[in-house]
C-alpha cells in the first residue's frame, strides 16, 4: 500500500528524544503512512540507533548539518505520500494525531497546511502552541502558550502553523519550493505559511490532533541573529514594496522593542542583532532573487496577509515582571492604532 502521509523528522544529536518520538509514532493507529528520519550529521549515534531500533523507518544521513529547513527539504525528496507531515524529534504523539491532520486536509480543498494542538510534554495540562500568532511586524509568538489544555477546542484558521507538528499537501510544498534553507533555524514555519497564503492557501488549526512537545524557552548565542535575520528576510520576500513603506512605523517600533530587550536583558547578543543587519545587506542580491520567485507565485493581495496578523505583542511570553506589564499596556494601543492605519492604507 502506497503511503498517503510521509512523516518527516529531522534529528541532530537527539538520540533519546528521537527514540521516544518514534516509539510514539510507531503506536499511531493510522493507515498508510511512512516515516523518514533525516539525521543532520549527528555525533551521538542517533542515526545508528534509529536504523537499528526502527527498521520500518527510512533513515537519511546528511553529511552536514543542513538546519531545520534543509533537513526537512532533504526528507521531502524521499517522500512518497500525498501529504508531508513534519514533526520535531522532541515530541510525543497521541492516538489519532495523524488522522486529525489528514481529515482536515481532506475536508477542505482550500486548506494547504494543518497544525496540531501542541501541549507541554512536562506539563500536559498546559498549551505550548495552537498554531502561531504573527504580529504586524513579523514577530511570531506561540498561540495560547501557557493556557489550559482544555482551551482552544475549535478548528479554525491561524496566522501560521508550528513547525513542531504540522501537515502540508506535497504538491503545495513543492510548488512553494519547500522551506527556505537559508534561514537554517527559526521562522521557517512562519515564512512557509505566509508564502502559502500568498499563493492562495489557508493554514488551519486541528484541535483533535494532540502532540506533546518538550518545550522550554531556550536562549543560545545565535538565537537573536537567526530570529531577526529571518524576520527581515521573510518580510522582504513576501510583501510588496508599497506595503513595506506603509509598515515603516510598525517596523521601527519593533526595532525599538527588540533593541530594548537585548540592551536590558541580553547584552551578550548586541553583536548578533547587528550581525542580522550585516547579513541582510551582504546578501541583498540573493534576497531579491528569492523575492522575485515568491512574488511570482502571488494569487492574493497583501491586505489578505495583513488581515491575518495581530496588533498585540504579548511581551509576557518572553519576559515577566512589572516592566513587561507596563510596556504591554503602552504598546497595545499604539500597535492597535498603527494596524488600523496600515489596513486603511493597504488596499492592494
Amino acid at each position: 500500500m502506497e503511503p498517503r502521509s510521509s512523516i518527516i523528522i529531522v534529528s541532530y544529536n537527539n538520540r533519546e528524544d528521537i527514540t521516544r518520538c518514534l516509539e510514539s509514532v510507531r503506536g499511531t493507529a493510522c493507515p498508510a503512512y511512512e516515516v523518514i528520519v533525516v539525521d543532520n550529521a549527528s555525533t551521538d549515534g542517533s542515526a545508528d540507533a534509529v536504523a537499528a531500533g526502527f527498521p520500518e523507518a527510512t533513515t537519511v544521513r546528511s553529511s552536514a548539518n543542513l538546519g531545520f529547513g534543509g533537513g526537512c527539504n532533504l526528507g521531502a525528496t524521499r517522500a512518497r505520500g500525498e501529504f508531508l507531515v513534519f514533526l520535531n524529534p522532541d515530541t510525543v504523539v497521541e492516538q489519532g494525531w495523524l488522522s486529525a491532520l489528514v481529515n482536515a486536509l481532506d475536508a477542505n480543498s482550500r486548506v494547504g497546511l494543518v497544525t496540531s494542538k501542541i501541549l507541554m510534554l512536562g506539563e500536559p495540562e498546559r498549551i505550548n502552541t495552537c498554531g502561531n500568532t504573527v504580529h504586524l511586524s513579523g514577530l511570531t509568538l506561540c498561540r495560547g502558550l501557557g493556557a489550559s489544555s482544555r482551551s482552544y477546542q475549535k478548528e479554525e484558521e491561524v496566522d501560521a502553523v508550528s513547525g513542531a507538528a504540522f501537515a502540508i499537501r506535497r504538491d503545495v510544498f513543492q510548488s512553494l519550493g519547500g522551506f527556505d534553507e537559508s534561514m537554517f533555524l527559526y521562522m521557517e514555519d512562519t515564512d512557509l505559511s505566509l508564502r502559502a497564503r500568498l499563493a492562495g492557501w489557508e493554514s488551519l488549526f486541528a484541535p483533535q490532533s494532540i502532540v506533546y512537545h518538550d518545550y522550554s524557552l531556550k536562549v543560545f548565542p545565535l538565537k537573536v541573529f537567526y530570529q531577526e535575520r529571518n524576520r527581515y528576510l521573510m518580510l522582504l520576500k513576501n510583501f510588496r514594496w508599497a506595503t513595506l513603506v506603509a509598515l515603516v512605523p510598525v517596523l521601527l517600533m519593533a526595532e525599538a522593542i527588540t533593541w530594548g530587550f537585548v540592551l536590558l536583558y541580553d547584552r551578550r547578543n548586541i553583536w548578533n542583532k547587528l550581525k542580522a543587519y550585516q547579513w541582510t545587506v551582504r546578501n541583498w542580491g540573493a534576497i531579491m532573487n528569492k523575492r522575485q520567485r515568491t512574488q511570482a507565485s502571488r494569487k492574493t493581495g497583501d491586505r489578505d496577509l495583513l488581515r491575518r496578523t495581530s496588533f498585540r505583542l504579548d511581551l509576557g511570553l518572553a519576559r515577566q515582571g512589572l516592566t513587561a506589564r507596563i510596556a504591554q499596556s503602552l504598546l497595545d494601543p499604539v500597535f492597535f492604532l498603527l494596524r488600523a492605519v496600515t489596513m486603511a492604507v493597504v488596499r492592494w
